[in-house]
């Protein structure tokens, strides 16, 4: 009778699929030993005529119900009330196949739990929403938790790059919420948006199997996907959805906080803007995943008021609504008109606009913040009201969509049976009835929307107006000067008064002066965008000084202006590279044709290796005439800028380590000394014919280049010049085989002359390299390119223990294969020479000695200062500690002859246990630490002198000592 009573409460066309549900729930718990005395009959033919997916959980485990009438079904539960219960059983899981059913277990059981009491409406759609977000976070945290813990057994914890002190520092994912549950707005069967990062790259300590950071957290981050969103017989966790991260599905699954900034500043859109609004941390290292939160807020909320907001979310509901009428969905309540993407862009729109201004609306609830805007940007009153209630009756029925299937959709149904069970669950009589308080919200969405959101032309028109003139008058120098201060620390400047007269020297610059109209346009399309990017990073002012030099550079050049324009990519790279490097700033003002390479970061952020460069460059050269020699040097030079500047974006990023750097820049100098030995040799073959290394053989060329100093030792930098030797194995009397023959030395020598033309002559696009050859056999007043033969015989003879010490460092850069194994079989003969010990160790002392007393600081200066490269304590002393070893010691072990670099030496010394292990790895250390120093400041345009910190300090009096120690003893 009572069943019959509640039946009858049910609309006709549910009656029999409801009558039928509940027999077969009443036959499932019999089966169980259940009794069904104390079902609450009205509640469950509720919750089982308004969802399948329960009527579907509670017949596999009755047991379940039994639980829930327990007094699950009266309470509210807590974040901390779902962590206690998730963590109880995982404290009991070893084995991980089974973590996948035991989530999904525990999640099925809440969710039962959750649809009734919202069905029922024992909860209202707040704490619905609230408790989804909290098993979502609960599933989230728990189980990376448990997955973290077994990944660090597996390779070892993460572990951050030492510091200064040699420390590290654990490292932990981040995970960010992003959407609904970003905002503990979780819908029921919502799927989550998440975002993984780390804080700092690094490596794992395991001692065997070490993993780079981010392979151990996209591993991590992979294992939990699959834990939570992996479909099997017990269904999902929660589907998760990776696509709000940097790069979207194209970028890495985790990336580190810096990289994050890098992002969000250089490439984060408008849309980015609005979804980083609810962004929560909700797994993983909280406190960090705060700091990184922190971090991104000024790409979120702007220090100005930003009404540019407006049109960005116009332009996203213009393409929300182009996507509604493509698939047909206007009965969506969520992303039809009226629907409840409305009201969140209601709200949203304020909080871009004015958050940056006012704490209070940089909150992710909605609830929250619609509260909030009639007193803080005067929506009145009912219109909240008005908004609220209908946010809440579209977030039920959006429930009672999801709650039948527990598939995520928010379409209303357009059968018959499935209309009336979502009127039945939303409390109305019939369809009918619910549609019509339905489209009575929807329509008072659409109306306030409307007047928020929808363009508002002559008023939209006024102030993209008024913002134009404001950016025209500050750079033509109409705006009033305090004005303009304001305007500029408005816009990050922080010494207003800095940025106001770096842009007055623009305006009173000559070049300006002479700009054409159609020039001017061009600047005031790209000039705010540039002051803005300017405004974002660290050194604003210095940042703006330096690319309003380029800017002035290209002006009567306006293409450039329009590439960065039509490029907003390559102008936020180029306000990037400026504000970290003076010198990459000084290079595309002299070069504004590099602006080209900014465009694509693929290949700017991706230097080449060697064999890459030579094929770039081979097909570069195929394009010029073999005759064209200012062509061909104009080329050479573009190439060299061009990758230069690409290595340098790749150093300025942190993508290359400072060897890394060298090695690219050294290749690079190798793929260019081999075209232009190719096009010289051509080039005289042409007009002498092919020299003879003896009667009827022909040279191969038997012609090589030797690389001393950083070139030899792979240690190039930015502004190196290139120490060459030229050297051919030719036969001395013979003459090449062309119809205008000349003696093989003149041939030689001409090769040489003419490799030096194409290398240091000044073009518009500068010279390709400075060339030093002083450190040919008898220097400067010896021959320009000497025969192997006379250069053995000076090594052995004439040369003073200084050229053997550039020997350890010379390697063959270009030319003849043959001859360079013939060529380093005489390096290997001079290096190994015994020698007294003693007698060397006085000569290589008294020649550093002459060193420092020409080049080093002077000793009244050097309180605080150091040249890093000729002080004592500094590089060179380095040096000439490994070459004494080098020349002490390669007669008894032939491997210290391997390489010329000093830190590889500098292995080989240890290996060979010819100074402790401890002595050679500080001088590596220090080595590479000075250098790095050298390095920063070259990319700022400052000499080797520089102001030493207690780091510095230590390193260079540890490497002093060693001096005593090893060279004075």
């Amino acid at each position: 009778m009572i069943e019959s009573q509640a039946l009858e409460q049910l609309p006709e066309c549910l009656r029999d699929s409801s009558a039928e549900a509940l027999e077969r729930l009443k036959q499932a718990l019999s089966a169980q030993g259940l009794s069904e005395m104390a079902l609450p009959l009205d509640e469950l033919l509720t919750v089982i005529t308004g969802s399948e997916f329960v009527l579907d959980q509670l017949l596999r485990h009755p047991h379940g119900l039994h639980s829930l009438l327990q007094g699950d079904l009266e309470r509210v539960r807590s974040e901390a009330d779902y962590r206690q219960r998730l963590g109880e059983r995982l404290l009991a899981l070893s084995d991980e196949s089974q973590l996948p059913g035991l989530l999904r277990q525990y999640r099925n059981y809440e969710m039962v739990r959750i649809i009734w009491r919202d069905l029922t409406r024992k909860a209202q759609m707040e704490q619905t929403t609230l408790e989804l977000s909290y098993l979502a976070d609960t599933c989230i945290d728990e189980t990376l938790s448990w997955l973290y813990e077994r990944a660090c057994q597996r390779w070892g914890v993460p572990q951050s790059w030492p510091d200064k002190a040699g420390n590290t520092q654990p490292q932990r994912l981040v995970v960010l919420g992003m959407g609904k549950l970003g905002a503990h707005e979780l819908n029921l069967s919502s799927d989550i948006d998440l975002i993984f990062c780390y804080p700092q790259g690094g490596e794992t300590d395991h001692p065997r199997n070490s993993l780079d950071n981010q392979d151990f957290f996209i591993r991590l981050g992979q294992k939990l996907i699959q834990a939570l969103d992996n479909l099997t017989p017990e269904g999902f966790v929660f589907r998760v959805d990776m696509r709000l991260r940097p790069f979207g599905s194209a970028g890495p699954l985790a990336i580190s906080f810096d990289a994050m900034e890098r992002y969000y500043q250089e490439q984060g859109r408008e849309w980015e803007r609005y979804a980083m609004i609810k962004a929560r941390t909700v797994a993983g290292d909280y406190a960090q995943g705060e700091y990184l939160l922190k971090q991104l807020r000024p790409f979120v909320y702007r220090k100005y008021i930003d009404f540019s907001a407006f049109e960005s979310l116009r332009e996203m509901k213009r393409m929300i609504n182009r996507e509604v009428r493509r698939k047909g969905l206007e009965q969506n309540v969520k992303l039809g008109s009226g629907g409840i993407r409305e009201v969140e862009f209601i709200a949203q729109a304020f909080q871009l606009i004015r958050g940056g201004r006012d704490l209070d609306l940089q909150q992710r609830e909605l609830r929250h913040i619609l509260p909030l805007l009639p007193d803080k940007v005067g929506m009145p009153e009912e219109a909240v009201t008005e908004l609220m209630s209908a946010y809440r009756f579209l977030r039920n029925t959006e429930h009672a969509i999801q709650a039948v299937a527990d598939k995520q959709t928010q379409e209303l149904p357009s059968d018959p049976q499935g209309q009336a069970r979502i009127a039945y669950s939303m409390g109305f009589a019939d369809w009918a009835s619910f549609s019509a308080e339905l489209e009575h919200w929807r329509q008072a969405v659409s109306r306030h929307f409307a007047e928020v959101i929808a363009p508002e032309e002559e008023e939209q028109a006024t102030e993209e107006e008024q913002t134009q003139l404001d950016w025209r008058a500050l750079c033509q120098g109409e705006m009033e000067e305090g004005s303009a201060r304001l305007f500029l620390q408005e816009q990050g400047f922080a010494q207003a008064d800095q940025a106001w007269q770096h842009l007055q020297n623009l305006r009173e610059s000559r070049p300006m002066q002479m700009l054409q109209q159609i020039a001017l346009e061009r600047l005031w399309q790209v000039l705010p965008n540039l002051l803005a990017a300017c405004g974002r990073v660290p050194n604003p002012e210095l940042t703006l000084e330096r690319v309003l030099r380029l800017i002035q550079a290209i002006l009567r050049r306006s293409a450039y202006l329009v590439l960065l324009a039509e490029n907003p990519g390559a102008l936020q790279q180029l306000v990037r590279l400026c504000s970290a490097s003076a010198w990459f700033a000084e290079q595309l003002a002299k070069q504004p044709v590099l602006l080209d390479e900014l465009i694509d970061p693929r290949t700017l952020f991706a230097p080449p290796d060697k064999a890459r460069l030579h094929s770039e460059l081979q097909q570069q050269l195929l394009r010029i005439p073999e005759e064209d020699t200012e062509q061909l040097m104009e080329a050479l030079r573009y190439f060299r800028h061009a990758h230069v500047l690409r290595v340098a974006a790749s150093d300025i990023t942190g993508a290359l380590p400072l060897m890394k750097v060298s090695d690219y820049l050294t290749w690079l100098a190798e793929v260019l000394l081999d075209a232009v030995l190719d096009s010289a040799w051509k080039g005289l073959v042409a007009k002498h014919g092919v020299p003879q290394r003896e009667p009827g053989v022909a040279c191969d060329p038997d012609f090589i280049v030797v690389g001393y100093g950083k070139m030899g030792g792979i240690e190039l930098s930015y502004g190196s010049d290139l120490d060459l030797v030229f050297i051919h194995d030719a036969d001395m009397n013979l003459d090449t085989d062309g119809e205008k023959p000349v003696p093989n030395p003149v041939f030689f020598n001409r090769l040489g002359q003419r490799m030096i033309h194409i290398l240091s002559t000044f073009t518009p696009s500068g010279s390709l390299y400075e060339i030093d050859m002083r450190l040919r056999p008898s220097g400067n007043s010896g021959l320009l390119v000497s025969s192997l033969k006379a250069f053995k015989e000076y090594q052995h003879k004439e040369a003073w223990t200084w050229e053997h010490q550039a020997l350890v460092r010379a390697r063959v850069v270009a030319g003849s294969a043959a001859l360079a194994q013939r060529f380093n079989q005489v390096r290997g003969e001079i290096l190994a020479q015994p020698r007294e010990p003693l007698a060397l160790k006085k000569e290589v002392r008294e020649m550093r000695e002459k060193m420092r007393q020409h080049l080093a600081t002077p000793a009244a200066e050097r309180e605080g200062v150091f040249d890093l490269k000729q002080d004592p304590g500094g590089i060179v002393d380095i040096e000439f500690m490994v070459q004494y070893q080098v020349l002490a010691q390669a007669h008894q072990y032939p491997d210290l002859l391997t390489y010329t670099d000093n830190i590889r030496i500098l292995d080989a010394i240890e290996a060979n246990q010819l100074m402790p292990a401890e002595d050679a790895d500080f001088l590596r250390e220090a080595y590479k630490a000075f250098r790095s120093v050298g390095h920063r400041q070259t990319l700022q345009e400052q000499s080797n002198s520089v102001l030493a910190d207690a780091d510095l300090t230590a390193y260079r009096q540890r490497v002093a000592q060693l001096w005593k120690t090893w060279m004075e003893v």
